[in-house]
């Protein structure tokens, strides 16, 4: 059964029923004015300037008391017995882009000493996190931000109320580990932006009924220089058989959340999951593509005392290496690391003791051990757009389009997109006109989406709103304000890690 509770937008003014004197009829020598009809006139002549002067007040000078918009919802599922603690939207997103200089990690070359830099980026986003279990609203240190409209899209991956957790990925047999036998497993993620990032977001969604993606689309838009990105993300392996299954999981980190133990269903429940590995994207003007890409994975059997800790460098990489077309390298089902030694944008963390074995992407480019063997961390985000018109991955495409692995079309997805920069994959430019691009964030992509989506179909849930499973899903009637649907009629891909 789910909670749902109606919520109604709470105005910036409320306005009562007056009676106004009639001053339509002419004053003529024989009307005369009482001291009562005086006393009228200057009672409500004062009530006037109060109210003036209340409405100035509550529109403008106490932005904190009034919010003149609706705030964006926390998340669409919950359990109705639960009791805990909730996950709250970041989303005072900054209005002005943030002063003063990038982040310290910017003095490290990232190419040269690349596992300083990213452990300098790793504890960037750990500090003020930790301790607080990465209630990121209430870190003293440094603002974070979260994406808005992940609470709710079409097929019941929005994010529920315990950690703000999305549904990613499936989890393929003997994809952690040669051990993995479960085939049930999902990925599940939430990410986090900083000031710099959370400025552009805000932007995007200033008026909260019609954003705007103009705003991270080049060649004026994107995402400003120093934006970090950082996301966690969990597998739903059941934890008696994790560590078994995935040695690397012993000593795991868990978290609760309101999850589907077996990916396919709909149905969730209050389970625990586990911590699988860490994606960080910085925007830099000094990488090819003007964004730097990295993933850590976990590994329990470092035993570190703080647990987050045993996330360890998976690699980095800042381009996609368009001129190496071979295959030598992919391998998705991984007893051992591959490192291709031919890849100049790419580095691998080569610590056999350190590193689990792990899959990489495609032709050993970088990706995560829950991400698509067959893509790359960059490859997938150059793809981010609203509308989706083109898919994340070459292998994507309905069936009756094939593209074979290592040929020009295959290698449009493994180019060195330039931020901001629309990516029309194998569409002509005609179809791809007001297509824009969500500068390398899949999550702003996916947000946009999930928005039209919702005033399209009315059946999205509001506020205060949430559900225990996709089934109570119900219709209903109330909208946002007046926004038009920025796809209706057209084909669009959805906005998924791995299908």
């Amino acid at each position: 059964m789910a909670i749902v509770i109606e919520w109604q937008r709470v105005k910036a003014t409320q306005y009562l029923p007056v009676s106004i004197p009639n001053f339509s009829q002419p004053i003529t020598p024989n009307v005369y004015f009482t001291m009562k009809n005086i006393a009228l006139l200057i009672i409500l002549s004062v009530l006037c300037l109060l109210s003036v002067q209340f409405y100035s007040f509550t529109s403008s000078t106490d932005t904190k008391a009034v919010d003149p918009q609706e705030r964006f919802p926390d998340y669409g599922f919950l359990p109705n017995d639960y009791s805990g603690t909730l996950f709250k939207l970041s989303q005072d997103y900054p209005t002005t882009l943030p002063a003063g200089p990038l982040p310290a990690f910017f003095k490290t070359d990232f190419k040269k000493d690349w596992r300083t830099y990213m452990l300098q980026v790793r504890d960037y986003c750990f500090e003020g996190n930790t301790g607080i279990d990465f209630r990121v609203e209430n870190n003293v240190v440094r603002k974070w931000y979260h994406m808005p409209w992940q609470h709710w899209d079409f097929d019941g991956h929005g994010r529920e109320g315990i950690h703000g957790l999305t549904k990613e990925a499936p989890i393929q047999p003997l994809q952690l580990a040669p051990t993995q036998t479960t085939d049930s497993a999902g990925a599940w993620a939430v990410g986090f932006y900083n000031e710099i990032g959370g400025y552009t977001i805000g932007k995007v969604w200033k008026d909260h009924d019609n954003p705007d993606a103009s705003v991270t689309t080049g060649p004026k838009g994107g995402f400003k220089e120093g934006a970090v990105l950082f996301k966690l993300l969990f597998a739903s392996i059941p934890k008696e058989k994790a560590a078994a299954e995935v040695p690397s999981l012993a000593n795991g980190l868990w978290w609760k959340a309101f999850v589907s133990p077996v990916y396919k269903s709909p149905v969730r429940a209050v389970t625990e999951v586990a911590l699988i590995q860490m994606d960080i994207l910085v925007r830099d003007s000094k990488a090819p593509t003007g964004w730097i890409a990295g993933t850590f994975q976990y590994n329990g059997k470092l035993n570190k005392a703080n647990k987050w800790e045993n996330l360890v460098p998976v690699g980095l990489m800042w381009g996609n290496d368009p001129d190496i077309t071979d295959n030598k390298f992919t391998n998705a089902k991984p007893k051992v690391t591959r490192i291709n030694p031919e890849l100049k944008e790419t580095v691998i963390n080569p610590d056999t003791a350190e590193l689990p074995a792990t899959h990489l992407g495609w032709n050993g480019r970088l990706n995560g051990p829950v991400d698509n063997p067959k893509s790359s961390c960059l490859s997938c985000h150059a793809t981010a757009q609203y509308p989706a018109k083109s898919p994340l991955n070459p292998l994507f495409f309905p069936k009756d389009t094939i593209i074979v692995e290592s040929s020009k079309r295959w290698m449009l997805w493994f180019q060195n997109t330039k931020c901001a920069t629309v990516f029309s994959g194998l569409n002509s430019p005609d179809t791809m006109v007001g297509v824009k691009s969500t500068d390398f964030s899949l999550q702003l992509a996916d947000a946009l989406q999930n928005f039209d989506t919702w005033k399209m179909k009315q059946n999205g849930l509001f506020a205060s709103q949430h559900t225990d499973s996709l089934k109570n899903q119900r219709p209903s009637a109330l909208m946002l304000r007046s926004g038009k649907p920025g796809f209706k009629g057209k084909a669009v891909y959805t906005i998924r890690r791995n299908q």
